[in-house]
């Protein structure tokens, strides 16, 4: 039986003997003193010792606290009249899956209950190989040109001469990239802490290319919503949990998977049409913009269920890496730069954190194909290092060889201008959020605000809210002149 609070299994006796990781067996006496004996012949002290400093691999440099959970994706629309995945081919067919969810700034060991973005990953073990959606809390991304995304992480990181983060450069950025503001402005909003992860939605940030078996091009954005609603928590709510319980969030998903509560999502995409794309223009591409639902309504496509925690987190959850990359036939990624850079920066991660094998580390593996590729060697894991067959290509001795005849086939040639999106954080603000929730995103902007040190940077701040809506600008000019009074 497992113990809730801590996750071990309870056996009735002993799971086994103690053994060196070189498989010797371990004495009572070796494991019960060390004084007045020799310790480098004490194979027990050695072996641990010098594993224990060895612990800890290089964290995220983003999304570095977190958890996850695995389960199934279940298919209840057909959308094959659009995509060709073979997942995504049959009324109830089940993929597993693997997903992850983070705060998107916070340091491991960090509150989970800070307001920020938070990641929302999905890995689907698929017959064709691994698809991974990367996708965050927000139906919107900050930047659009992936150059700003290092300013960004400076900023929100810590200081390098105090060590300390800092409100000045978080709202330097915003300042001089405004179109960041169309996110931050849903993250000060009621949105910005979810009730818990249960409750969070997740979106795919990118309208990736998708065909069906014919060739024909569709375009699509994954929504991916709690099918028990949306909820949220207030930022003094937020507050008292995080005192008393900072890995509330962790804590309540384990939980609730272990009594067989088990957390459920509707996975729908909107979607586009090549004449819509042509209409429309490179726009639609644009993460930092929403497509609106009235004209892209959602077509549902199935479920996600999470009904498994991880039996051990470092090696199922903290291992774990996703790619916008990882993409399989019938879905081609998105044209735009950012989805580009992500797919650059995210295996750049995973080969600096984890090794150049990470695909052969068990919970990244695509565990459902027998792959066969002509790498070779590196830092372990190699698993059996394709044994005999040549390595290289192309080869005489019967190597692997590609399965199709023909071209892949490509992303579509988009052609993207700056950053434009003040027209929909304007609606946003006007029409999406009620009296009240003005009131508090106003109360949470100042609260971030009220700690800049520079009047100047404030005054540009208001400036550009203002820009956005003068309600905004005067309502949180007004409340800064009060608390600067004060």
């Amino acid at each position: 039986m497992i113990d809730r609070n801590h996750g071990f299994v309870n056996f009735q006796g002993p799971v086994g003997g103690i053994a060196t990781s070189a498989g010797a067996p371990v004495t009572y006496t070796e494991v019960s003193n060390t004084l007045n004996t020799a310790l480098i012949y004490n194979n027990y002290f050695m072996d641990t010792m010098s594993h224990i400093h060895r612990e800890r691999i290089p964290e995220r440099i983003n999304h570095g606290g977190g958890t996850g959970a695995f389960g199934y994706f279940q298919v209840t629309h057909d959308i094959s009249h659009i995509c060709k995945a073979d997942f995504l081919n049959k009324v109830g067919k089940k993929t597993p899956v693997a997903v992850r969810f983070s705060p998107s700034l916070s340091e491991k060991g960090s509150s989970e209950l800070n307001r920020d973005a938070r990641g929302f990953s999905v890995k689907f073990y698929t017959k064709e190989g691994n698809f991974d959606i990367a996708g965050c809390n927000a139906p919107v991304y900050f930047y659009k040109d992936p150059l700003l995304f290092v300013t960004f992480m400076h900023a929100q990181k810590r200081n390098p001469a105090t060590n300390l983060f800092s409100r000045d450069a978080v709202w330097d950025t915003l300042t001089l990239f405004p179109e960041s503001l169309h996110a931050f402005l849903r993250s000060f909003s009621d949105t910005g802490i979810p009730a818990n992860y249960r409750y969070m939605p997740g979106f795919g940030i990118h309208t990736f290319q998708v065909e069906n078996k014919t060739g024909h091009y569709n375009f699509v954005r994954f929504h991916i919503i709690p099918c028990a609603g949306i909820k949220n928590l207030m930022t003094e709510e937020a507050r008292n949990i995080s005192a008393e319980d900072p890995h509330y969030f962790t804590r309540d998903l384990y939980r609730a998977i272990g009594t067989s509560n088990f957390p459920c999502w509707r996975v729908s995409v909107q979607i586009l049409t090549e004449t819509d794309v042509k209409r429309d223009g490179p726009k639609v591409f644009d993460a930092t913009r929403l497509l609106p639902l009235k004209k892209y309504p959602l077509h549902q496509v199935g479920r996600l269920i999470l009904n498994r925690n991880a039996k051990n987190n470092f090696a199922e959850i903290e291992q774990l890496a996703f790619s916008p990359g990882n993409i399989v036939p019938g879905i081609l990624g998105s044209p735009d730069k950012l989805y580009e850079a992500r797919v650059f920066a995210y295996r750049d991660t995973q080969n600096y954190r984890l090794g150049k094998n990470f695909n052969r580390i068990p919970v990244n593996c695509p565990f459902q194909v027998r792959t066969f590729t002509y790498n070779r060697d590196g830092r372990p894991p190699v698993a059996d290092n394709e044994e005999d067959i040549p390595n290289y290509y192309p080869n005489s001795f019967h190597g692997p060889v590609p399965y199709m005849t023909k071209s892949r086939s490509g992303l579509i040639n988009i052609v993207e201008g700056k950053a434009d999106n003040f027209d929909q954080t304007r609606d946003f603000y006007v029409n999406e959020l009620t009296h009240d929730e003005k009131s508090r995103v106003i109360e949470n902007i100042v609260f971030s605000l009220q700690d800049v040190s520079f009047a100047s940077l404030q005054k540009k701040a208001i400036d550009i809210l203002s820009t956005i809506h003068p309600d905004l600008g005067d309502r949180v000019a007004q409340r800064l002149n009060v608390t600067m009074c004060n």
